[in-house]
């Protein structure tokens, strides 16, 4: 509105007045309404030459004021390029659609701007983080006084574990820690470890039976490996695989680390919000066993990039492990049984994440999460049973929770141009992996945009393109 663009005129102050406040509110919630009305039905990816010129975006800013209705723009125009990860046909690797209840959460948090790193400068907003952890421990019935830190992101999670568990298990004694994973480990467990001091080679990947840890061969190479006068101090589990989606063994893994005395930590980044439902929590049992558990809400929780948690059975060893300090915060002083969460993790400035969780979950219910994570079970296991009957498709492997993959029968190659020509529709996009050396796609349809109807189009344009493809293979030998 013109009255609007007069309120924000050039020279906004950096600390404008309310009129001028509401303006800029209306001005990009209005941006934010038309998008969210728009994303149900958004192509998955767009062409970049539609948007503004790299070159122009690599711009120092300039030294006087610029105009938000023209800033917007920009911005408008470069988020379009690309992929749109809020997108329903968005179906590559762990969508995070992104609830405008959890955005709206986080634009009040970044504006009142309060710091949450210790509970005393802020111990109501911390007690609604705290909350929210709480009550996750709780739904994996870890035991009480287990505790939860929110991170930026299942990567700075499992640091924070993999340092606490070294911590407790291993004292200073680094450099001979063993720890246990496999190949189909998220790469951040071995990041991690590096980051934390431990050598690359003491990294054991174990074997695997059905894309599975096998308890068997970890538990001999453990014994091995303490033969050798190493101290193997950690044994990593998954709930939900990047590839695959899935889940270890996780009552035979819990029993091994109890029996040999290791740190049992289970990477449910992706799985962790199935935890939620009842078939989830089946196929989860064991994880109440393990010392710590990462998940990212931002996968199987609808919210935002940037929205990691780590839980873990004792808060003690967790503290002790980042423990640290300095006189300018003597006057710093404890609030009741709330945390002080810059010394539970890596971070000891961080923002109030905990609204981005507890208005969504305390806006929509609980029932409503439960809810969409079941519709996403079911359209996996429609996606898995719809493509499996298609005589030109290979489909190895039942999915444990959303996670689908599937290839072209004769290869790479065929496999490698329906990956091609399914993208280059710009309708969905899909990934590709390779899985005990065999090139695989996959679907993951965990959007909580992405629906029945979403997902049979997308299966649709999947055998529709398979066809082509042969049709074109066979038409290039004639």
């Amino acid at each position: 509105m013109r009255e609007d663009s007069e309120l924000i005129a050039r020279g906004l102050p950096l600390e404008p007045d309310r009129p001028a406040v509401e303006a800029m509110g209306r001005a990009v919630l209005g941006r934010v309404a038309a998008y969210a009305e728009s994303a149900a039905h958004a192509p998955a990816s767009h062409p970049a030459e539609k948007g503004p010129a790299l070159d122009d975006l690599l711009r120092p800013p300039p030294e006087g004021p610029g105009d938000l209705d023209a800033l917007l723009d920009v911005f408008d125009g470069a988020a379009r390029q690309g992929v749109d990860t809020s997108s329903p046909g968005y179906l590559a690797y762990f969508p995070a659609g992104g609830l405008v209840s959890s955005a709206l959460g986080e634009l009040l948090a970044q504006i009142y701007n309060r710091f949450t790193g210790v509970a005393d400068l802020a111990p109501a907003l911390v007690a609604m983080e705290h909350g929210v952890l709480r009550w996750l421990c709780e739904e994996f019935a870890l035991p009480p006084g287990s505790v939860g830190i929110t991170t930026t992101g299942g990567s700075m999670a499992t640091l924070s574990a993999l340092v606490a568990a070294r911590h407790d298990r291993l004292g200073d004694a680094i450099a001979s820690g063993t720890l246990y994973a496999t190949e189909h480990t998220h790469f951040c467990v071995e990041r991690a470890a590096r980051i934390a001091g431990l050598p690359d080679s003491r990294l054991r990947i174990v074997p695997t039976s059905g894309l599975r840890m096998d308890p068997s061969a970890a538990r001999d190479m453990i014994r091995a490996d303490r033969a050798r006068g190493l101290r193997p101090f950690l044994l990593v589990g998954t709930a939900g695989s990047t590839s695959t989606g899935t889940i270890d063994p996780l009552p035979e893994l819990a029993a091994l680390a109890r029996a040999e005395d290791l740190w049992f930590h289970v990477d449910a980044a992706y799985g962790g919000g199935f935890q939620l439902t009842r078939r989830g929590r089946a196929r989860m049992a064991g994880i109440e066993h393990a010392d710590s558990i990462v998940l990212d809400p931002h996968k199987s929780l609808f919210l935002q990039y940037g929205t990691g948690v780590l839980l873990v059975r004792n808060a003690g060893a967790l503290a002790r492990a980042h423990r640290g300090g300095g006189h300018y915060v003597q006057d710093v002083r404890a609030v009741g049984d709330l945390p002080d969460y810059g010394y539970l993790g890596a971070e000891l400035t961080r923002d109030f994440r905990g609204l981005r969780l507890w208005l969504p979950l305390h806006l929509h219910g609980v029932a409503a999460f439960r809810a969409a994570l079941d519709e996403k079970l079911d359209l996996a296991r429609h996606a898995h049973a719809d493509l499996a009957d298609d005589p030109l498709l290979d489909v190895p492997w039942e999915p444990d929770l959303t996670v689908v993959t599937f290839r072209m029968r004769g290869g790479e190659e065929p496999t490698l141009r329906l990956l091609e020509r399914v993208n280059a529709t710009g309708r969905i996009f899909v990934s590709s992996t390779r899985v005990e050396d065999r090139l695989l796609l996959r679907i993951n349809p965990t959007s909580h945009r992405t629906r029945a109807d979403h997902l049979q189009r997308a299966l649709a344009l999947i055998h529709e393109q398979a066809r082509k493809s042969v049709s074109t293979t066979l038409d290039d030998h004639r």
